[in-house]
């Protein structure tokens, strides 16, 4: 005998990623920082007493250091440690949006394609789901068609940007607009691929005069530590307020938070390590025009890639020379691509002569 669960649950196709196995790979496939956190933060982890570890962990300072490194983006007023929501990697907080802020019957607004976690969190709330397509051929914003559904006041609007996968792009001063026009809509905007690419909103909001802006980040793609999860929200207090009701009390590890302090007290690591990754861009960007390879590359650390084979075989192929990329099959306007995640020049290299040759 199977208990039942909720009728949302028991309709409910989990996310999936396939994660297991990739240890000694070239992980290109998960938009994953290929090099590793900062030796500052190694040290930070090794540096942690056997005592602690049978101890909850603490948070104090934390939401300072996260204030404090904001800080440096030119902020159009001040941050305060209560804005800032600490979650279980970015994931979590998505979770904890939808918990809070989606009801049966509410509307969840959205882009398509997009990150697939966003649609079993809203399912699993009862929501109703509303993705509008990015227009071919570039896979250009659909705003008008947002502007428009705004109009009827979804509970949530959610835009990655810039996209994964397509990299799409939106001007914040147009992200802050949309805010603006509907006050009773959360619109979340998941940046955890802004530093790649920039069109932050962070730099122009107001979360006094905006509310209803909450604004994702994490240090998954940029510092290394995605094995770690750890994740921010950056928004109006009583809408972090809300988000901390429904989470659990000692969600973050002890690990992770030492390792968010190491990672944000060293930005110079980071700052080194997305500029490598833009050179790599440019380099394959480059190559793969001279080889007349099909792709797209608009934000972001991965590009798409469209196989004159089938996507599947690439794909093994490239497994078998010890290289991971994702595909895209069965995703809307994407199926037959390859995303590929951005890593070293050095790395970019390797990936392309495999390619050519899977291919």
């Amino acid at each position: 005998m199977i208990l039942v669960a909720r009728p949302e649950v028991e309709s409910l196709k989990a996310y999936k990623a396939p994660l297991e196995g990739r240890r000694g790979l070239l992980r290109l496939d998960f938009n994953e920082n290929t090099m590793g956190p900062s030796p500052r933060v190694m040290a930070a982890i090794r540096a942690i007493p056997a005592e602690q570890y049978a101890i909850y962990p603490e948070y104090d300072g934390l939401r300072q250091a996260v204030v404090a490194n904001l800080a440096g983006v030119g902020l159009s007023r001040p941050l305060q440690p209560d804005q800032i929501g600490l979650f279980n990697g970015a994931d979590a907080a998505i979770h904890a949006i939808f918990h809070a802020y989606g009801d049966r019957g509410d509307t969840l607004l959205t882009t398509s394609p997009t990150f697939g976690y966003y649609t079993p969190c809203a399912q699993m709330q009862g929501m109703v789901i509303e993705a509008l397509p990015y227009r071919l051929p570039d896979f250009a914003f659909p705003l008008e068609e947002l502007r428009v559904a705004m109009q009827d006041s979804p509970r949530i609007l959610l835009i990655c940007n810039p996209n994964n996968p397509t990299g799409t792009r939106l001007a914040p001063e147009l992200i802050l607009e949309l805010a603006a026009s509907a006050p009773d809509t959360l619109v979340v905007v998941d940046e955890l691929y802004e530093a790649f690419t920039g069109d932050s909103a962070l730099p122009l909001v107001d979360f006094t005069a905006t509310p209803n802006l909450l604004i994702l980040r994490s240090l998954a793609k940029t510092a290394g530590l995605a094995g770690l999860r750890i994740g921010f929200v950056i928004g109006a207090e009583p809408v972090v307020d809300r988000l901390a009701r429904v989470t659990g009390p000692y969600d973050i590890n002890s690990f992770a938070v030492t390792a968010a302090h190491a990672a944000l007290a060293d930005q110079p690591y980071v700052d080194g390590y997305v500029a490598e990754v833009l050179r790599a861009r440019e380099w394959l960007v480059q190559q793969l025009q001279a080889a007349g390879v099909r792709h797209h590359a608009a934000g972001g650390n991965y590009l798409l890639i469209w196989p004159e084979r089938p996507a599947e075989e690439v794909d093994q192929k490239l497994r078998q020379e010890g290289i991971l990329v994702r595909s895209m099959a069965g995703k809307p306007l994407i199926d037959g691509s390859l995303r590929v995640s951005l890593g070293t020049t050095e790395q970019m290299q390797r990936f392309l002569a495999a390619y050519l040759q899977a291919d």
